[in-house]
């Protein structure tokens, strides 16, 4: 009976296996658990809409004037916090959920079932485009109504794919995160990396209010590099560097930076499945 049980786990493990049923229906299943599992924890909520718009609310609101081309310091905080929201996201989402799956043998029954794996990854990615979507959108509508924050519908759709974009090119430092820590420690480093990563990248305060050597380690951040992308394209680079007092780089170099946060994170985040994967089968 073991060895009967031992050969059918061994095959639904291969590579080579197929699915009883649609890939598509089972797609739905997973984003729909996805999301259940998601709105049945209001703390989740919490910790993912709510901080970003409250921190707005205390320090954004509360900034006022106008740099020398016109824009809004109110509408480059609110791209802060939205980066620093996204940023949220992607840590919590793919990293820590990863690890408690891990730590609850969640993963270990998806390996024994016809599913295959890249289907648990689109559940977490729908998801987390789903919470950076609404973040996003009441960020605007708080900037827009409560802080008189006006820009052009173009700056607008701009500034809302830059940042699902750059959120979204953070994510493979989560599954990193999420297949490297212990899950036990995952949370502890969690808030150890996109709490300072936030501060020192300018999000909750601009860099030229930083001490000189966060000024100078920022540039090597891919934080830092998001932050100038969105600040950019909501004003111009003249106003993101009166805003940060840092120089302005070029739009591709910052591209490219987050390009490579996704390969560099995602290789890591690669090797540490297959690891994690190749534990659970030994």
């Amino acid at each position: 009976m073991t060895k009967t049980i031992t050969n059918v786990t061994k095959r639904r493990l291969s590579p080579t296996a197929r699915p009883s049923g649609s890939t598509s229906a089972m797609l739905l299943a997973q984003v729909r658990a996805e999301f259940l599992a998601a709105f049945r924890v209001p703390e989740f909520l919490i910790g993912i809409v709510a901080i970003p718009v409250m921190l707005y609310a205390m320090f954004g609101l509360t900034s006022s004037g106008t740099l020398p081309d016109g824009t809004q310091v109110r509408a480059l905080m609110m791209a802060s916090f939205a980066a620093y929201g996204l940023l949220s996201l992607a840590i919590f989402t793919f990293g820590v959920d990863v690890a408690q799956d891990r730590k609850g043998g969640w993963l270990r029954l998806m390996r024994v079932t016809p599913m295959p794996a890249w289907v648990y990854f689109a559940g977490k990615f729908a998801m987390s485009v789903l919470f950076g979507v609404l973040t996003v959108l009441i960020l605007f509508a708080v900037a827009a109504l409560a802080g008189g924050v006006r820009l052009p519908l173009e700056k607008w759709l701009a500034t809302f794919g830059v940042l699902l974009l750059g959120g979204l090119s953070l994510s493979t430092l989560g599954f990193a995160l999420g297949y490297l820590a212990r899950p036990k420690a995952a949370s502890t480093i969690a808030n150890l990396v996109y709490l300072p990563l936030s501060f020192a990248s300018g999000f909750f305060f601009p860099l030229s209010r930083l001490p000189e050597f966060l000024r100078e380690m920022a540039p090597y951040l891919p934080t830092y590099h998001f932050g100038q992308l969105v600040w950019t394209t909501v004003g111009s680079r003249e106003a993101a560097q009166a805003f940060t007092g840092v120089g302005p780089e070029g739009t591709l170099e910052h591209a490219l930076w987050l390009l490579g946060t996704f390969v560099f994170f995602g290789v890591l985040a690669l090797w540490g499945y297959r690891r994690d994967r190749d534990e659970a089968r030994s």
